[in-house]
């Protein structure tokens, strides 16, 4: 996951760190944009594997933005995500078969783990009254997790954190905020808090008080040593960021 991707540009030290790896994973599904011709090239060097490319079409969310392409943001459920574990856990028993068998159980031991996070997702979304189980954002990086958790997804910009917004897109969310009297909305860790402040005062305005329930994180995990810079402390990070705001 990274910030901004498809306004990010790789520096000479990425190209490096590439070139120095025996193998590249990569997320896939357009979520790297211009990155991807570098993992195209790389690909002709040495095995370069896009983690999603095993889940079902079927499965993934066409949020009407960049045509032909996937909303990218499947991490955000964990029953997707298990796909890219077992990609990147074939992908490593292929390049180093003599270690096929711990990669095996490693796999194995982090899937009981998805399945205990999963659990406490649904578990403590479900202490979030029903009527407000509404979680508005930025942008559009939680459809998934929407779908995966019962919760409905508001986010002020399209999928890109590069999307634009204008006043009617934020007039038409503050109506949404005071018409059924959501109480919190979010920030996001790479992604401005201006939009998100300027529904706040929209809201205000309108004699409606709704607070900044805290920060998420969407395209990007904590820092690196932080149990946010990891997969399963950044989802429960998030999970209890939103439930805290809203129950």
């Amino acid at each position: 996951m990274c910030v901004d991707p498809h306004l990010y540009k790789a520096t000479q030290s990425d190209i490096q760190k590439l070139e120095n790896a025996d193998i590249i994973f990569y997320n896939g599904l357009n979520l790297e944009g211009k990155l991807s011709d570098i993992f195209v090239r790389m690909g002709a060097k040495k095995p370069t594997v896009a983690v999603t490319e095993t889940i079902p079409p079927e499965k993934l969310r066409e949020p009407g933005e960049f045509d032909g392409h996937y909303d990218p943001h499947v991490w955000f459920d964990i029953s997707l995500w298990t796909y890219a574990v077992e990609r990147v856990r074939d992908a490593l028993m292929e390049l180093d078969p003599e270690h096929a068998e711990t990669y095996r159980q490693n796999a194995a031991a982090y899937m009981k783990q998805l399945q205990e996070l999963d659990g406490y997702a649904k578990e403590q979304i479900a202490q979030i009254p029903e009527r407000s189980r509404v979680l508005v954002t930025a942008h559009d990086a939680f459809g998934y997790f929407g779908q995966a958790y019962g919760m409905e997804v508001m986010g002020l910009q399209g999928i890109s954190t590069d999307a634009e917004y204008g006043v009617k897109d934020v007039q038409n969310l503050v109506n949404t905020l005071v018409e059924r009297q959501i109480k919190a909305v979010f920030i996001e860790s790479s992604v401005s808090p201006k939009a998100i402040e300027a529904v706040v005062e929209g809201a205000k305005e309108k004699g409606h008080d709704v607070v900044i329930g805290g920060e998420l994180f969407s395209d990007a995990l904590g820092a690196a040593g932080t149990p946010e810079g990891t997969y399963i402390g950044m989802f429960r990070y998030n999970i209890d960021t939103i439930v805290n705001a809203l129950k």
